[in-house]
C-alpha cells in the first residue's frame, strides 16, 4: 500500500500550525493547541479514526479560540487532501451514528474533491471550558472546505461536551471508514476515473 501520510505547516499572524497526519495510522495523537478542551476533542478524532495525528499550534488565545480552531481545521484538510492522494482503491463514502450518553451525532460524508458542508443541530451551552460550542462546527466546515470533502452533519443533546464529543468520535470514524482501502477496487472510485 501507498505511503498515505502527510506533514503541513502554516505560519500566519494569528496562529503557528504543525500537523503530521498518517491515515493508516493506530490512533496515536499528540495534541498541544492551548485550548484543553479541544486538544482533548483532537485525541479522541485521531484514536476513534486509527489516525496517527500530531498537532502542534501556538495561537493568539489572548484575543478568543477562533483562529486557533479554524486554522488547525485547515491545516489538517490539507493534510487529508494530501494523504489521500489520488484516491485510487478508497471506499470514499461513509456514514455513521456515534452516542455519548444523552447525545448522538450523525455524519455522512463523501471524499469527492468537492468540498460543501451541511449542519443541522444546536449546542446546549455556549461553552466548554475555554472551547466556544460552535467553533465544533465550525472546525467540521473548514476542515471539509479544505480537505475536499461533501460533509452533513447532525448533532442533538442536552450537554454540550457530549454533544461535542460525539461529533468529532462520528466525524473520525466515518473518514476512517471513507478513506479505507478497499482490495476489489483497483482504481478511482469514480465513473469519471478521477476524483
Amino acid at each position: 500500500m501507498t505511503d498515505r501520510t502527510a506533514e503541513i505547516s502554516r505560519e500566519t499572524a494569528e496562529t503557528e500550525i504543525e500537523c503530521v497526519l498518517d491515515l493508516d495510522g493506530s490512533g496515536d495523537a499528540e495534541i498541544e493547541t492551548g485550548i484543553g478542551f479541544f486538544d482533548h476533542m483532537l485525541t479522541a478524532f485521531g484514536t476513534h479514526g486509527l489516525f496517527d495525528l500530531t498537532v502542534r499550534c501556538d495561537g493568539d488565545l489572548e484575543i478568543d479560540d477562533h483562529h486557533t480552531v479554524e486554522d488547525v481545521a485547515i491545516v489538517l484538510g490539507n493534510a487529508f487532501k494530501e494523504a489521500v492522494g489520488d484516491k485510487a482503491g478508497m471506499v470514499r463514502y461513509a456514514d455513521r451514528r456515534v452516542p455519548l450518553d444523552e447525545a448522538v451525532a450523525s455524519v455522512v460524508v463523501d471524499v469527492s474533491g468537492r468540498p460543501r458542508f451541511y449542519f443541522d443541530g444546536e449546542f446546549s451551552q455556549e461553552s466548554v471550558g475555554e472551547f466556544t460550542s460552535d467553533m465544533a462546527r465550525h472546525f467540521a466546515e473548514s476542515l471539509a472546505m479544505n480537505a475536499g470533502l461533501t460533509l452533513h452533519l447532525e448533532v442533538e443533546g442536552e450537554n454540550a461536551h457530549h454533544e461535542t464529543e460525539a461529533l468529532f468520535k462520528c466525524l473520525a470514524r466515518a473518514l476512517d471508514d471513507a478513506t479505507r482501502i478497499d482490495e476489489r477496487r483497483g482504481g478511482t472510485p469514480s465513473t469519471k476515473g478521477q476524483l
